[in-house]
């Protein structure tokens, strides 16, 4: 079973893999640079710091490595910030491409008036696209709020659009929570996995972010909690775990950790706990 987090890469990304290590994950999702800015440049990586990284992954028993693109990314903005997200996803893919990390998970942005221009975020998915690797994925995230990614149908609508099968799905436990999805026993998940399918399509599902909310159902509010810490509970999380449709997926984890660090062994354990064959 593939349990991980998304760890800080304040040591770089051989650190973040040590770190995920240590706290008992074996899928990791990390930063490609710093979120808090625009980085259109990043250093130039030596042969011998990928090969390192690649063997750590493999003697660490990572299954799989993605990267979270930054919140400041809007490919449906377009002008300036546009502009500037397309160019810094293709760099990211370039250098998941040189790591052997699977893709980005990208929030798509919003739009800035009430008349959505889909075609202009297609034009700047498809800009990344062209540029990048085949085998790197272009991993779309649902949204709990009101931007772009909040309902099934929009998510479907956008792939449809594109027309490449290296756009995926991350779907996030508490973002469905807050956008009014009900997962909370096998029932409602039966029912949400099947809309899914119809709507996107199985095939398209990448992974799971797991988190608690602070916030409760459909308020579309999307503050993480620790696990079985928020308005979401265990039984969510025993449940996704052990379905028979969804346990073989990689679940990543964001939450606040119990010290405030961000994620950690304690809430990697919970999760281990509520599953029967990890």
């Amino acid at each position: 079973m593939f349990i991980g987090a998304h760890v800080s890469i304040e040591n770089g990304y051989i650190g973040a893999i040590e770190k995920l290590h240590a706290i008992g994950g074996n899928c990791l999702q990390m930063f490609s640079a710093s979120p808090r800015g625009w980085k259109l440049e990043y250093p130039k990586f030596e042969k011998d710091y990928i090969e390192t990284f690649k063997t750590k992954q493999k003697e660490s028993g990572i299954s799989s490595v993605y990267f979270h693109a930054s919140y400041l990314v809007n490919l449906a903005d377009p002008l300036q910030i546009g502009f500037m997200s397309k160019k810094q996803l293709v760099k990211e893919l370039l250098i998941a491409d040189m790591f052997g990390i699977q893709g980005s998970i990208v929030h798509t942005g919003s739009f800035k008036n009430e008349n959505p221009n889909y075609l202009k975020l297609k034009a700047n998915i498809c800009y990344a696209l062209e540029r990048m690797s085949k085998d790197i994925l272009f991993i779309i995230e649902n949204t709990g709020n009101r931007k772009i990614g909040k309902t099934m149908e929009e998510i479907g609508y956008i792939i449809k659009l594109v027309k490449d099968k290296r756009l995926k799905v991350c779907l996030d436990t508490c973002h469905l929570h807050a956008a009014g999805y009900d997962i909370s026993n096998k029932q409602s998940l039966d029912r949400f996995l099947k809309f899914f399918d119809k709507e996107i399509g199985m095939e398209r599902l990448e992974l799971w972010h797991v988190n608690d909310s602070k916030d409760e159902f459909g308020s579309l509010r999307d503050r993480h909690e620790n696990i079985g810490k928020g308005t979401l509970g265990l039984k969510v999380f025993e449940t996704l775990l052990n379905h028979p449709d969804t346990r073989n997926y990689p679940f990543i984890t964001e939450v606040p950790g119990i010290d405030g660090n961000g994620p950690d062994k304690e809430n990697i354990t919970t999760l281990k706990e509520l599953t029967a064959n990890f």
